[in-house]
């Protein structure tokens, strides 16, 4: 598909990323090269102008979310070992059905726990979690059903689970909607269509008083430094992606141990390896 579009792209002439995202529009991309294009573009644009993306964003780097680390569904004794002997201190631990006695072993363990059940929670798991005070010790309980109003509108924001609506959120178009049912939203630029859109929805979720996750998909370097240098407005990071592949394809962010230190190069301080 980008070769098809490869001309109108070389032919365009270099105005600011938010102009170039109404280009993009027009093209009718799939969301994930509409965000591979917009984020190489922000890229390009702070390198010609010498400027970084919080620079050309206004962007004040006080205080970076540490990152978890995922730990992929397993044996909880197994998922466990891991927590235990990892050198990350956050940690958003899959699971693919609601097991009670799993879960209690994780509120029993002294750590920063999420749980991610990939939408396989039923409406009587949900109604039991949000009804119990003590999974508020979980960070946050990620995209606990499958998608949809049908599914997430017995959620309520107001319970003490923190529910963080994933798929169930790709655009500003889905925030009302969520806000009774969801505390929290994770953008993944790769879902959201880049970084201009992910600013947007930032803008309009923090008025709506979601608390934000800047996640990720299993992604080199250069995803996970665009997504990094959304990170100065966000609550939580899930940017692990980088540092679950053996083939990294450049230099840039920074994700060590949790912690995020962004590159101080311009654009989105991505380098070619």
């Amino acid at each position: 598909h980008l070769e098809l579009i490869q001309t109108q792209i070389e032919t365009q002439k270099i105005v600011h990323p938010i102009e170039f995202y109404q280009f993009l529009l027009t093209l009718n991309l799939h969301s994930f090269l509409r965000s591979a294009l917009d984020c190489a573009y922000w890229d390009l644009f702070g390198k010609l102008e010498n400027k970084s993306f919080a620079e050309l964003n206004s962007i004040q780097i006080n205080q970076l979310p540490e990152s978890s680390i995922t730990i992929s569904v397993d044996k909880i004794e197994n998922q466990i070992k891991k927590i235990q002997t990892s050198t990350w201190n956050k940690f958003k631990v899959k699971c693919n059905h609601y097991d009670a006695n799993s879960v209690q072993s994780l509120l029993n363990l002294d750590y920063n726990i999420a749980l991610d059940s990939n939408a396989s929670f039923t409406n009587d798991d949900c109604l039991l979690i949000q009804d119990n005070s003590e999974f508020s010790k979980f960070s946050y309980l990620e995209q606990p059903m499958q998608t949809g109003y049908e599914n997430y509108k017995i959620l309520n924001a107001s319970a003490s689970a923190n529910w963080m609506a994933d798929e169930d959120c790709h655009s500003i178009l889905d925030l009302v909607k969520l806000q009774s049912h969801y505390k929290s939203i994770n953008i993944k630029l790769v879902k959201c269509g880049g970084l201009t859109p992910a600013l947007e929805l930032i803008t309009e979720a923090r008025k709506l008083n979601f608390k934000i996750m800047i996640g990720c998909m299993t992604e080199s370097t250069i995803g996970i430094s665009a997504g990094a240098n959304l990170a100065p407005l966000c609550d939580f990071a899930d940017l692990d992606g980088a540092n679950l592949i053996a083939n990294d394809i450049a230099k840039g962010c920074i994700v060590e141990n949790g912690l995020i230190k962004l590159s101080n190069k311009s654009g989105l301080g991505i380098q070619l390896v």
